[in-house]
């Protein structure tokens, strides 16, 4: 944007300059959002369209919330579930929002079964530079958090291993798989 000021016979003119926005990151940024809505928005779905249960996403990653909670009354069953989906070879989950699934399902006492559960999603389609991507097998996998276990960062490969990081180093850790009453990707 140019600005002209005219004093009597001087004429100023002064460019503004604004910083360029990074559009790709912003665009990046946005996919990453858009997929981890979409795998809770599947879950949910897959849930609510299964004999006895009842399913919610329960808000934004910003309140202290899991990303679902599943319910099951019928059989006396909660689920919170932190979901995670990409296009890498490892999706990473951090401590806080494992502790905060335990957190939930310990205020709900009347359920009999009830299990922190970590839904990862690799994609169709594997990321292996900037905006370059190969095929392979899309895969799915729901784990069952070990609560006694020391809660932790964990990362889990497209293989479905576990690994925990602890002062920088990984450690495997070893997760039983979910049996979900619905169709999945699971291996």
């Amino acid at each position: 944007m140019v600005l002209k000021v005219k004093l009597s016979t001087l004429t100023i003119t002064k460019e503004k300059f604004s910083k360029p926005i990074n559009k790709n990151n912003q665009k990046a940024a946005k996919m990453r959002r858009q997929r981890g809505y979409h795998w809770e928005d599947t879950i949910v779905k897959r849930f609510r369209n299964t004999e006895n249960w009842k399913a919610f996403r329960l808000g934004s990653p910003s309140i202290a919330l899991p990303d679902v909670l599943a319910i099951n009354n019928k059989e006396s069953t909660i689920f919170t579930i932190e979901a995670k989906s990409g296009t890498s070879t490892s999706l990473p989950v951090p401590a806080d929002q494992i502790e905060r699934c335990l957190d939930w399902i310990k205020t709900f006492s009347v359920y009999e079964r009830k299990n922190v559960l970590l839904a990862f999603k690799f994609l169709s389609k594997k990321r292996i530079g900037l905006g370059i991507y190969e095929s392979r097998e899309l895969r799915e996998f729901f784990k069952i958090w070990d609560e006694s276990l020391e809660i932790t960062d964990c990362v889990c490969t497209y293989e479905g291993k576990l690994f925990a990081k602890i002062d920088g180093t990984r450690k495997e850790i070893f997760l039983k798989e979910c049996k979900m009453p619905f169709k999945t990707k699971q291996r």
